[in-house]
């Protein structure tokens, strides 16, 4: 089994609601992200590859136009915008446009991820 990963980032603010007043995450902040997609294959294509890493430049559209400097709760329209949450949504988006795609980790800071792996 062949895999890749590619790693995107963006920056954005945030605000989790349902949290204790005094959880630093109940205030409105920010992070620089990172979005690393993982792709698996038993095969290689005729090139060579899984995929070619260009193939996934629609991601990195989406993330510029839709998340790059942007508020997430309104991006994604609810008050939970956890890096668990984003992991999902970056997994069903690339796995419904690459089969290949394995998992989804999120980073918020450089010693945090969540991955959302079925």
């Amino acid at each position: 089994m062949f895999t890749i990963t590619k790693q995107f980032a963006f920056s954005a603010s945030h605000q989790l609601s349902g949290l204790e007043e005094d959880h630093p995450c109940a205030r409105l902040h920010g992070h620089n992200y990172i979005v690393e997609v993982e792709l698996k294959g038993a095969d290689l294509d005729e090139r060579g590859f899984v995929r070619d890493y260009r193939e996934l430049g629609p991601l990195k559209r989406l993330i510029d136009d839709e998340f790059d400097h942007r508020h997430l709760n309104e991006v994604l329209g609810h008050d939970h915008p956890t890096a668990e949450r984003l992991a999902l949504f970056f997994y069903e988006w690339a796995q419904g446009r690459w089969p290949e795609v394995s998992a989804v980790r999120v980073s918020e800071t450089p010693k945090t991820w969540a991955e959302y792996r079925p």
